[in-house]
């Protein structure tokens, strides 16, 4: 970090600014420089808040050079993170994993009939909600607790591991004994004290990004997991708001490389989220696979018309394995095949 301080700042108000930062354990290297004079921090400065160091009167200005992450910071752990969910590895080299199913659980029979589509597929987990945050009170919320447990006898039929969102603690451990891979949706992306429970646990998590977040703010919530003791997060790109009215948010695939190049995570792609818009789902799809995505997380459903949330963006059976088809052609040209697992 480097603090620029201000032309007209006596000498005692900068020894003053020295021995506050000494004293949160960082050691400061004084340049003395023609029209400013500067500091510069080394140690750990993730701690550091820019906001109150420059609320001193002799800051001019505060760069951090080094981000604020340190766990997920790939400059410290230089190897991919390979995350296993339900036996399946996510991440590094291996396989690109297809997540598919319903954006809502409507029943057993519903939930079960769409896991064998998926499986048949080549899909490799089962994705449904069963508490639904929706934007209006009135709209329907899921089937809770029966919605779980309908998935984990889709789990039993299929063999296929279930993702789920988690939306409070409360819930947490529900989810810890019946979920696979516990999603934490864009609305709770900076829910810090449930971000900090889910590091008590070992369970795979995925952190979709935030409506209107920047990466360095969902990284940092990332960070937040990671810091209280949970090392097996996986991110997930949703699309952010921008001015854009045609789809539903804007997917910003830029994401992938440069979440592989900042951090060691792996990081998927929802397309579904994204668009809002089913006839977009494939060509996001391959395109996510291009950049390097390590796996796709896609809604599915048999007929999205009757569908009880987000049918227009649902693919049916059908259409999601031609677009597995299609990625599986691309993710061999990757090196990142597999007839077996996924694509």
């Amino acid at each position: 970090m480097i603090i620029t301080l201000k032309k007209e700042a006596s000498q005692q108000a900068k020894e003053l600014l020295r021995q506050q930062l000494e004293k949160q354990g960082v050691r400061v290297n004084a340049i003395v420089g023609e029209n400013h004079d500067v500091f510069g921090l080394v140690g750990d400065t993730a701690k550091l808040d820019e906001r109150k160091i420059k609320a001193n009167d002799c800051v001019e200005e505060v760069t951090r050079i080094a981000a604020p992450y340190k766990l997920a910071n790939r400059l410290v752990h230089p190897e991919d993170t390979v995350v296993m969910v339900g036996g399946i590895p996510v991440g590094g080299q291996h396989p690109i994993v297809v997540i598919g199913g319903p954006c809502s659980v409507e029943g057993e029979e519903q939930v079960a009939e769409i896991a064998g589509k998926v499986k048949i597929a080549g899909g490799v987990m089962l994705r449904g909600g069963a508490y639904k945050p929706r934007t209006s009170p009135y709209a329907f919320q899921g089937m809770q607790t029966e919605g779980i447990l309908a998935m984990v006898k889709a789990r039993e039929k299929t063999g296929l591991p279930i993702v789920s969102e988690l939306m409070s603690v409360d819930k947490l451990d529900e989810f810890d004994r019946y979920v696979d891979l516990i999603q934490i949706g864009a609305r709770n992306m900076q829910n810090y004290d449930l971000l900090k429970a889910l590091g008590k646990t070992k369970k795979p998590i995925l952190l979709k990004r935030g409506l209107a977040n920047t990466m360095e703010e969902w990284i940092m919530s990332a960070e937040y997991i990671l810091a209280s003791g949970n090392p097996n997060v996986i991110l997930c790109e949703r699309g952010i708001r921008t001015f854009e009215k045609y789809t539903r948010n804007t997917l910003d695939l830029s994401a992938v490389p440069v979440i592989k190049e900042k951090t060691h995570l792996p990081i998927i792609i929802d397309p579904s989220h994204a668009t809002g818009d089913w006839s977009l789902v494939e060509s996001m799809s391959l395109a996510a696979i291009a950049a390097g995505a390590d796996g796709l997380i896609i809604e599915v459903h048999p007929h999205p018309e009757r569908a009880w949330s987000d049918g227009a963006q649902s693919l049916k059976p059908g259409k999601f394995a031609q677009l597995i088809e299609k990625g599986r052609a691309i993710a061999e040209v990757l090196g990142r095949g597999c007839a077996s697992c996924g694509f």
